[in-house]
């Protein structure tokens, strides 16, 4: 299994002062996290951002850039978005300590993801769409404006403080008996491509919103978390779905 601090990934998206990617690697290396992943930045290669990494040089050279989120996500077992109102998409939600601990128990089986958003608005809700949870810095109800790199440093703090909590050796060994790995980001989003086949192949909107009901799917199966057994499991269901409908429609024939 790969260190810990290779296991969970800061993802920036579309950043747009480079300053601010500086001053977030520096915020994680600070608290010992080095996977940074840029998605889409707007000025990677500033001088900026070089600056303002103050020491932090390796963490800021060794990012990732993607060119899109699901780039940046497809190998993660678990994804949340840092957000500081609440959207119209409906996921659990926790504090940075609550996150942190989540974060950390779901590294043990593979990559996972933290996002944060642009600093203008954050993450939107498609962005959102593909996050588990959800992660709200209780600040200031009056004045909630944090800087984006200040943001990361809250929440890497918190990661940092869930390490030295845990037993290391114990935390970091495989979970106690038989298990298969849970579904990766890019199975989950074959899956859901599948599902929304099958649901039109069977007709069953009926005049129903199909997007509507795709993001509440999206939901409820994020939550669940399949393994990547479960997701076989149900991709065949599918696939059966999908026969039975041919099958129909050449009978009507």
């Amino acid at each position: 299994m790969q260190p810990m601090n290779h296991a969970i990934r800061i993802v920036l998206v579309e950043t747009h002062h480079p300053g601010n990617i500086g001053s977030a690697a520096r915020a994680m290396k600070t608290m010992g996290w080095r996977d940074l992943v840029l998605v889409a930045p707007h000025q990677p290669e500033h001088p900026d951002a070089l600056a303002l990494a103050a020491g932090a040089d390796d963490v800021l050279r060794g990012a990732r850039i993607c060119a899109t989120l699901e780039e940046a996500l497809a190998d993660c077992a678990f994804v949340a978005g840092c957000t500081a109102r609440s959207r119209h998409v409906s996921l659990p939600g926790f504090e940075p300590r609550q996150a942190a601990a989540r974060l950390l128990d779901a590294a043990r089986h593979g990559p996972v993801a933290l996002l944060f958003g642009t600093e203008r608005s954050g993450l939107s809700n498609q962005q959102l769409q593909r996050c588990h949870a959800a992660v709200h810095i209780p600040a200031n109800p009056e004045y909630g404006s944090l800087n984006l790199a200040a943001a990361v440093q809250v929440l890497c703090y918190e990661l940092r403080l869930a390490q030295l909590a845990a037993d290391t050796p114990q935390m970091l060994a495989p979970a106690a008996g038989p298990h298969d790995p849970p579904a990766s980001q890019a199975q989950m989003e074959a899956f859901f491509t599948h599902l929304d086949q099958s649901l039109h192949a069977i007709d069953f909107h009926k005049g129903r919103s199909p997007e509507t009901v795709m993001r509440r799917l999206r939901g409820l199966f994020l939550r669940a978390q399949p393994d990547q057994r479960e997701l076989r499991i149900l991709r065949g269901i599918l696939a059966d779905a999908q026969r039975m409908a041919r099958l129909a429609g050449r009978q009507v024939e």
